[in-house]
């Protein structure tokens, strides 16, 4: 193993190093000031440098600029005797190590110095994956296999698609990957929410409007269909779209035409369209909320992506792929993770899935004091000092907006887990699992582990019955009072009361 370099004008200092680094069988080697380190770096090279911040003739950070240049990847630990703000921004903005304020704890110093020279060491077997090309889509997990085959299957069609999953889990990425291995690579691809645009705007934002058609359509305005022609349009949250544009969508997807808002020329839509929702349609079909027409003639193809907590195997690999993308972000040396902090990250839920492991990453990057990541570097929500792995079985955990986590090909989930209530910070705090949750997870895996069919359906089934059942018990059997308890109509509690055969 190479020696430790200290750096330091004052004698005393880099006498002490010297004889607490020996003591722990480590080689040193010591200067006076910066220009004879950085002579130093043209032939040689420590495993650590430690360095002081402020010395005649050059600053430490001047050297740690220098180190940067000449042997990226080599950790530096800035010491100073001015803990003032700027010195530490400066020296973090420059990439070190660690920021050491003196006085310091002699035995805390080396313990830093021995992190140092595992990272050291880690990195040179590793360095130069930060600058590998990043994937188009990543994960190991049988599931993630079964999305790369479907994929590929479908790059010689133009068939309608359907993507289901809970809310982060990356729908829009597959969309992507599906157009970029398509005929209609070519083509345009246009994304539209069609949750996030008001009902009122929808309309015009799908299918555009002439001028005139409405107060403030001062001039035309192609929609989204038009501006998707030989391309594919992808509509996000396709389950919230207002039931009566349900209706004029199905047109477009039967006809092949649409009229603009105030238009009366038909216009033909050469348009593929890829639609997803983190919505259990089937359920709404039964609601009478989404039109069971335009539920069939969207799934066609159907892509399930599973929940993180449904592929852990794949958290680790995830989590290194987004330090290295936050990393190229923020023009920074990207961090690692200890194989104990990944096998406790790969025990979380991940509630916010891998759009929660994104920003995560997003977090360590920015916050962690060492290059290589513990679990207690973790955000105190996700700690095991807060909270246990089987507490966090439910919730918590650090939001973004990653699009990374992709799945198979599956029947629906409609059980969607949602983000917990952000705390200071930003972050969501961890909550702990309720009793009917816990006992319907154990149910899950049960029904998953015997390979029961439509796992889906029958526990919609037996939730809808159990919650109808109790509340008519409630009422007394009252089915217009228990359908108002429950929210629901009339028509609909009369109806399930049938289909469930829960008539007394």
């Amino acid at each position: 193993m190479k020696p430790i370099w200290i750096v330091d004008d004052d004698q005393s200092i880099r006498w002490v190093l010297e004889k607490a680094l020996a003591r722990e069988n480590f080689a040193t080697r010591s200067f006076a000031n910066v220009r004879e380190a950085s002579a130093a770096l043209d032939h040689d090279s420590p495993q650590v440098l430690v360095s002081d911040i402020r010395m005649p003739g050059g600053s430490g950070l001047e050297l740690l600029q220098t180190v940067r240049d000449k042997v990226p990847g080599l950790p530096v630990i800035i010491m100073t005797a001015f803990s003032d703000l700027d010195s530490a921004v400066a020296a973090f903005q420059g990439g070190a190590f660690e920021y050491l304020a003196k006085p310091f704890d002699v035995d805390k110093a080396v313990e830093l110095i021995r992190r140092a020279v595992d990272e050291s060491m880690r990195g040179e077997q590793t360095w130069d994956d930060r600058v590998a090309d990043a994937p188009e889509m990543l994960g190991q997990a049988p599931a993630m296999q079964d999305m790369f085959r479907a994929i590929g299957r479908l790059s010689h069609s133009a068939a309608t698609v359907l993507i289901t999953g809970e809310s982060g889990t990356g729908k829009e990425l597959v969309a992507r990957a599906l157009h970029r291995h398509s005929p209609r690579s070519n083509g345009p691809f246009i994304a539209l929410n069609t949750a996030a645009i008001p009902k009122d705007l929808l309309e015009s934002e799908l299918f555009g409007h002439e001028r005139g058609a409405f107060t403030g359509a001062q001039a035309m305005r192609q929609g989204r269909f038009e501006q998707a022609e030989n391309g594919t349009l992808f509509l996000d949250e396709i389950g919230d779209m207002p039931f009566d544009l349900q209706t004029r969508l199905l047109r477009v997807l039967s006809d092949g035409q649409f009229y603009r808002v105030g238009g009366h020329n038909p216009l033909r839509a050469n348009v593929r369209v890829i639609a997803a929702t983190h919505q259990n349609l089937e359920s709404r079909v039964r609601q009478g909320l989404f039109r069971e027409d335009l539920y069939h003639r969207l799934n066609v193809i159907r892509l399930r992506l599973p929940a993180l907590r449904e592929r852990s195997e794949d958290i680790p690999l995830l989590t290194r792929h987004f330090l290295q993308k936050s990393a190229r972000d923020l023009g920074v040396e990207p961090k690692r993770v200890s194989e104990d902090a990944l096998a406790y990250l790969a025990s979380l839920p991940f509630p916010g899935n891998v759009r929660q492991l994104e920003n995560l990453a997003n977090w360590l990057t920015v916050m962690a004091p060492a290059q290589t990541i513990e679990i207690k570097d973790l955000p105190p929500d996700l700690g095991p000092a807060q909270a246990g792995v089987s507490d966090l079985a439910g919730g918590g955990g650090v939001l973004g907006n990653g699009e990374a986590g992709l799945a198979a090909t599956a029947p629906i989930n409609g059980a969607s887990a949602s983000a917990q209530p952000a705390a200071a910070g930003g972050l969501p705090v961890a909550t702990p699992v309720s009793a009917w949750e816990g006992g319907l997870r154990t149910e899950v895996a049960r029904l998953l582990r015997e390979n029961s069919a439509d796992v889906m359906d029958e526990l919609a089934r037996r939730f809808e019955a159990a919650v109808i059942r109790e509340a008519l018990d409630f009422t007394r059997g009252r089915k217009v009072e228990a359908a108002e308890r429950l929210g629901i109509g009339r028509n609909t509690i009369t109806r399930k009361i049938q289909e469930l055969n829960l008539e007394p």
